[in-house]
């Protein structure tokens, strides 16, 4: 049997930093300055993957700036880019809730990339799962372990691809570390640290503090990769955290009353093949690293098992240059590679941010073609709604943590994860 796999559409939720480059005060400063979402959805599509593309965020106005940006910084740059999209909301206009607008344009097995603020992830991928569209959220999927739960269920009950956009999976050293780390035995420690400059609480000076932490933020990221490589070998049962707090609140940054600067999460791990051995982890994250360390983001974890140990320094990668007024940084082209190739076109195809993006296209294309079934991509280690259920557990157990100054118990009850 040889179906078609057919174009796909994507409408983009989100116009800021990760999808474009452009941030509310112009093109960003970070490693992401043209973006990775659209530039990778435009090269998908001049590549015969995708088709239709369209963007929304709240505001109409940014629009007309936004593709001044994207002419100048990708369509002028890459050969052969159409950096075409259709744009909601439509004009001047504000609308928070444009994304329904957005998705009511589109048809069932067309596809939604999220990339939005966390606290909205959860209404829109819903509203997009209901209609019968593939979703693809970054990371954290949800703040509420019941949501996670409820975007298992309806991904499941409209037999559509919700993949969760966790691109260290397909780094090849996390990957190749995870499969290292199956032949060590029992789990017993493990430790991360994940942190980004002061100057990225002015690019989310919108959200920071109010509708999310830090935790939430940056920690989903390792949390994942911990879980992932747990995954049938061990369980959370329990989560402590400890939040550092003063500098986010304070000048230039004025972040709300209870925004934490640094958060702690001490997570305790059950083994589910020998009843003795429990693990103990550590994870980390930060918005209030200092300005000039040479990353955009220092990011190390440490793996300790029965019979030895990962070390993986993600931020320092024997690659380093010097500029005389900027010092030294640490360049990361294994993440997101933005210089042309020899023809002159976009040549980060192997980049697992955009491998990330383009392992979900592969999916909903191939189950629009009667090819796999959602469920198939639970059993490929794939960073599926279904497969990410505990990395949410414990991002929430540690808000509850903070905000009730209590530990929280992860359970089992039935076939669903509760917390206690």
């Amino acid at each position: 049997m040889s179906a078609e796999l057919k174009k796909l559409n994507v409408l983009m939720c989100g116009t800021g930093e990760y999808t474009t480059g452009w941030t509310g005060s112009g093109a960003s400063k970070s490693d992401k300055k043209i973006g990775v979402v659209g530039l990778t959805c435009f090269d998908l599509r001049r590549l015969g993957k995708l088709d239709k593309l369209s963007m929304v965020g709240t505001n109409g106005s940014k629009f007309p700036a936004i593709r001044q940006h994207l002419q100048q910084n990708i369509a002028d740059v890459y050969k052969d880019m159409d950096i075409s999209f259709d744009a909601y909301p439509q004009g001047d206009s504000i609308n928070p809730e444009a994304y329904k607008e957005a998705i009511d344009k589109l048809s069932p097995g067309d596809a939604v990339i999220i990339f939005t603020p966390d606290s909205t992830h959860y209404p829109i991928a819903l509203y997009a799962i209901e209609r019968g569209l593939h979703v693809l959220v970054t990371k954290p999927a949800v703040q509420l372990l019941h949501h996670h739960v409820e975007l298992i269920e309806a991904a499941r009950k409209h037999n559509v691809v919700c993949f969760v956009e966790h691109h260290k999976r397909f780094d090849p050293v996390y990957s190749d570390a995870k499969a290292r780390a199956a032949s060590l035995g029992e789990f017993n420690f493990f430790s991360a640290w994940m942190s980004q400059p002061k100057s990225q609480l002015e690019t989310f000076r919108a959200w920071a503090g109010k509708d999310s932490d830090i935790s939430y933020y940056l920690s989903s990221h390792h949390i994942d990769i911990h879980c992932w490589i747990m995954q049938d070998k061990a369980v959370p049962t329990r989560v402590v955290a400890s939040a550092a707090t003063g500098i986010a609140t304070s000048e230039p940054y004025n972040c709300v009353p209870q925004t934490e600067d640094t958060i702690t999460l001490l997570v305790d791990w059950q083994s589910l093949s020998s009843s003795k051995h429990k693990g103990t982890a550590v994870y980390t994250a930060s918005w209030t690293a200092p300005l000039k360390a040479g990353v955009h983001t220092n990011q190390h974890w440490y793996y300790m098992a029965e019979k030895g140990e990962i070390n993986v320094d993600q931020a320092h990668r024997g690659y380093d240059i010097v500029q005389d007024d900027t010092g030294k940084a640490w360049y990361n082209p294994f993440y997101m590679k933005y210089s042309p190739s020899e023809s002159g076109h976009f040549d980060g195809q192997r980049a697992y941010g955009y491998v990330s993006i383009e392992k979900f296209v592969d999916a909903a294309r191939s189950v629009n073609a009667g090819l796999t079934q959602p469920s198939d991509y639970d059993k490929h280690g794939l960073p599926t709604i279904e497969n990410t259920v505990l990395t949410t557990a414990i991002l929430h157990a540690g808000r509850i943590s903070l905000d009730e100054k209590r530990s929280v118990s992860i359970k089992r009850n039935g076939n669903q994860w509760v917390l206690e």
